[in-house]
């Protein structure tokens, strides 16, 4: 390492032959010794004297050179000065913006100016710049479609296994995983949404033809794009007998299995090699155990596939039954492999009774495993027929004999009626559902609204049964109106006989817009306060912020001014809701059906409850009160006592309903809360 006072010296030499570059060349081989001896003021003054050029020295204006280490601001300089007009660039964060090229720099107000494909004209501080942007080499794929359009177009179009290459190898060799690549192709328009699973396809069976790639079962882990094809030669093997990382291993077992290199070896290389593959695999086992279940049942089955020993087939299922891990397992793994999981779990008549027991909590995926291996078998089919019978049948069985009952009903005698699934999928399709629920609620309404599927159905049912799905269908409100309305008139085309069962929407009667006075007089209260207050405060905050520099790049003013059109949209809401809605006592309201202004008492399946239904923003639980906005509301309003309604639950998944059993009169108590 040079002396600090060596380096001085070649540091002035440089401000005597204005050589810039050389000056920034000599901190970096230095930076250590430079840290240590020379203060940073002293550092920026050394550079400083090095150049006369406003636009550099306002670079070393933008680089703390307190920072530390020394490397640090010395880099995010020599990327400052890379940034020249003409560059080529993109921003990771904003790939929609597509491939930039630098139009100008600002030394005065210290900006850059990008032209990107959709965003013309864009500046950015240096600081910006630095944290954003990102210089396409002309390798980059962003180069290749700005400098060579034909080889672009040749690429996607002829080679779209090599156009994921260069995707990869432009945007993350070594991290990017399918479901990446699929948001960087979408965003940066490489390909369209909509084309894309057809253009994966194509690129995927171009890839799995070259050996330098490796495709990986999971979405999220990485593509492997290697420098040389394998040889799996004895250096491999060596050093495969040392790798530690269990998805690793098995990743490697499986393609070294998969090889003709393997296949060829003599007896005593094949031996020598499957004793350290099965080890490593013995390895992994342990490793993925408590760890990644989906990961210990791969690992499982390429053992079993291997015919290994050790640890034995049994040992490997007693642990995948324990707390049911196959299950969660299954719900993380490939089609491919959840068939040969349940293959493998499913032993004997016990364990696909087990099996079966347990069908409800297995994905989609693993139910159609199950169904397909087991409909063979008159004890797994009436075990799952029993399931389908129930009252909470299992969602996904629910789906898959709706979409395909007729395709069972011949060879399978032990099923349920087929009305009785179609009620259970309507009830499916009502509620708010959530996880592998709300997928298969997704899948039923997408059925229900295919042609040919309602079709079959209809022809499928006798004609009682057919009425009956019909009605069931009309009384399920859960489903959007147009959606609802479009099922209904298709169903009523496909069997002419069901148009005189149609109901006509009942038209609700309209009431006034009112609240009570107590509720009017907070509303406006918290409306003056808005306007006296909130606002006011927001219009200081955004002063205040303008005195932080560059409003374009000025966090806490795009903060301020994004609040004050929340604002501005708040106080325009609420200054309409007080000119429509009026308070009022509801003095007008009569107990001849449920309406604002009434106290009703209804039958549930829990018992009695007592509800007073008042205006827009009235709600009190502890009394009763409800808003007369509420689903709960709305579902009684204009109902006459000893008549039904829904009664609202969310996630519930079939349609229950309550009686009116007395309106009556606002009692003293309620009027007196009413008041202001």
């Amino acid at each position: 390492m040079a002396e600090i006072s060596d380096i001085k010296e070649a540091l002035a030499k440089c401000a005597e032959t204005g050589d810039f570059a050389q000056a920034v060349g000599i901190m970096r081989e230095n930076a250590a010794a430079l840290e240590s001896g020379m203060k940073a003021s002293e550092l920026k003054d050394a550079l400083k004297k090095t150049t006369t050029d406003r636009l550099f020295l306002s670079f070393i204006d933008a680089c703390n050179f307190s920072l530390k280490p020394l490397a640090s601001p010395l880099v995010r300089l020599e990327r400052l000065m890379a940034l020249r007009p003409g560059t080529l660039v993109f921003s990771e964060k904003s790939l929609e913006w597509g491939l930039g090229i630098v139009k100008r720099l600002d030394y005065f107000y210290r900006k850059i100016t990008v032209d990107f494909t959709s965003k013309r004209g864009h500046q950015f501080t240096y600081d910006a710049a630095l944290d954003l942007l990102t210089i396409a080499p002309p390798e980059h794929i962003f180069a290749i479609r700005h400098a060579d359009p034909a080889r672009y177009e040749t690429l996607i179009k002829d080679t779209p296994g090599e156009f994921v290459k260069e995707v990869i190898k432009s945007f993350g060799a070594g991290s990017m995983g399918i479901q990446k690549l699929e948001d960087v192709c979408i965003k940066c328009g490489f390909v369209k949404k909509d084309n894309w699973k057809a253009f994966w396809e194509k690129a995927k069976a171009a890839l799995r033809g070259d050996k330098r790639v490796v495709i990986p079962v999971r979405k999220t882990e990485p593509i492997t794009i290697r420098e040389e094809v394998e040889d799996y030669g004895d250096m491999w093997l060596s050093a495969f007998a040392h790798e530690t990382d269990p998805k690793t291993i098995l990743a490697a077992v499986r393609e070294y299995i998969a090889t003709s290199a393997y296949a060829k070896l003599e007896p005593d290389k094949k031996a020598e090699a499957t004793e350290i593959l099965a080890g490593r695999l013995a390895f992994s086992l342990v490793a993925a155990r408590q760890v990644d279940d989906a990961l210990y049942a791969r690992i499982a089955l390429t053992i079993t596939a291997m015919k290994l020993q050790n640890p034995g087939p049994e040992e490997m299922r007693a642990y995948l039954w324990e707390r049911k891990r196959f299950i969660k397992a299954s719900a993380n793994l490939p089609s491919r492999d959840v068939n040969d999981l349940i293959a493998f779990m499913a032993t004997d008549d016990a364990a696909r009774a087990k099996i079966c027991a347990a069908i409800g909590e297995f994905n989609y995926q693993a139910v159609q495993a199950i169904i397909s291996q087991f409909a063979t078998f008159p004890e797994a089919r009436a075990a799952i027929a029993k399931e389908l019978s129930s009252a909470q049948a299992p969602a996904t069985l629910v789906t898959l004999f709706a979409g395909s009952y007729n395709r069972f009903k011949a060879d399978w005698p032990e099923l349920p009626p087929f009305i009785a699934i179609l009620k259970s999928a309507i009830a499916l399709g009502e509620g708010r559902q959530s996880g592998e629920v709300l997928r298969m609620q997704n899948i039923i309404r997408r059925l229900f609204m295919q042609k040919e599927w309602l079709e079959q159905t209809l022809n499928a049912l006798e004609p009682a049964e057919r009425m009956a799905f019909f009605e069931r269908f009309q009384a399920s409100i859960a489903w959007d109106a147009s959606t609802h309305h479009t099922i209904v008139v298709r169903m009523s085309n496909i069997a002419p006989e069901l148009k005189k069962h149609i109901v006509k929407a009942e038209k609700k009667r309209e009431y006034a817009r009112l609240t009570s006075p107590r509720s009017y007089a907070a509303k406006k209260a918290e409306y003056l306060k808005l306007i006296n207050v909130d606002m006011p405060k927001n219009v200081r905050r955004i002063e205040f912020a303008k005195g932080f520099g560059d409003l374009s790049e000025n966090a806490e003013y795009q903060y301020a001014k994004d609040e004050q059109r929340a604002l501005m949209y708040k106080q325009g809401e609420m200054q309409s809701e007080l000119e429509a809605v009026k308070a009022d006592e509801f003095k007008d309201a009569t107990t001849e059906e449920v309406m604002p202004g009434v106290t009703v008492v209804i039958e549930t399946p829990d018992g009695e409850k007592t509800y007073t239904i008042l205006g827009e923003w009235d709600n009190d639980l502890e009394r009763g009160i409800i808003s007369s906005k509420t689903r709960l509301a709305l579902n009684m309003l204009g109902k006459k006592a000893g008549e039904n309604f829904e009664l609202p639950g969310a996630g519930r998944s079939e349609v229950v309903f309550a009686k009116i059993r007395e309106i009556r009169p606002l009692s003293d108590e309620i009027r007196e809360w009413m008041k202001v």
